[in-house]
């Protein structure tokens, strides 16, 4: 249950438009509801700010579509990601109007609209073979409400790219900057604009980029100040940051 909902209930309840009975009733499957194979926290929007996102990565088709249909019915907007297409048809297959996002990996599910965050994130990405990663960042962004902006293959390998770009980049709040390989665009970034930097290293490269570890290092020995690292291929983890990021800096 969303913290609006939440409210309207309680204030029905107060009101005398909602009998006791009738709001426990609506409560029974808060704080958790347990399906046997998953514990859904329908209270995280609650505490969070947004609703608990579904890691599709070693569920089976049937499971994450039942995760997603009770999610739906609790009146959440669902995120799943590393998503596989058989993990789609299944939600298909329950008559809801999931979205799917193939280079992202992820499914989305609007079931009410989302409030907008005040603030552009910037979606900044080394090379072509990081796009997955970086869509991942930017699908979530736009699930939790950002305003997002994509700028792709302006790696370091071609500074040029990446400084005709440079001016558009500082208008955001928050930028989120994806490379594999050397890992060094977070740092050249971090140096250019005024905003928070999440860099995410990709597994992206040849062999001695240790599908990585190489990357991740390297950001976190950046030389430039407020650049923040998140895990290999995290795509999430960065957009559900920048997002907090927002969230929290609207507040008065």
């Amino acid at each position: 249950m969303n913290p609006g909902d939440l409210h309207d209930l309680l204030g029905a309840v107060k009101d005398g438009r909602v009998s006791p009975d009738d709001a426990l009733e609506r409560l029974r499957a808060l704080p958790y509801e347990d399906l046997g194979f998953a514990t859904i926290d329908h209270h995280r929007a609650l505490r969070r700010g947004a609703p608990e996102v579904v890691y599709g990565g070693g569920k089976t088709p049937e499971q994450v579509a039942s995760i997603v249909e009770r999610m739906a019915a609790a009146g959440h907007n669902v995120l799943v990601t590393r998503a596989s297409e058989e993990a789609r048809d299944a939600v298909l297959a329950r008559g809801l109007p999931v979205e799917h996002h193939p280079s992202a990996r992820c499914l989305t599910l609007a079931v009410r609209a989302t409030e907008s965050l005040v603030g552009r994130v910037a979606i900044v990405s080394a090379g072509t073979s990081d796009q997955p990663v970086a869509e991942e960042a930017a699908v979530t962004a736009s699930f939790l409400g950002a305003t997002v902006d994509r700028y792709f293959d302006v790696g370091v390998a071609g500074l040029h790219r990446l400084l005709g770009r440079t001016e558009e980049i500082r208008r955001a709040k928050v930028v989120i900057v994806v490379a594999g390989m050397e890992g060094a665009l977070p740092s050249v970034v971090g140096g250019l604009v005024e905003a928070p930097v999440i860099a995410v290293p990709t597994s992206v490269g040849y062999g001695a980029s240790f599908h990585g570890l190489a990357a991740l290092l390297a950001m976190l020995n950046t030389c430039a100040s407020g650049v923040a690292v998140v895990n290999i291929d995290n795509g999430f983890g960065a957009g559900y940051l920048a997002c907090s990021i927002l969230r929290t800096g609207a507040r008065p």
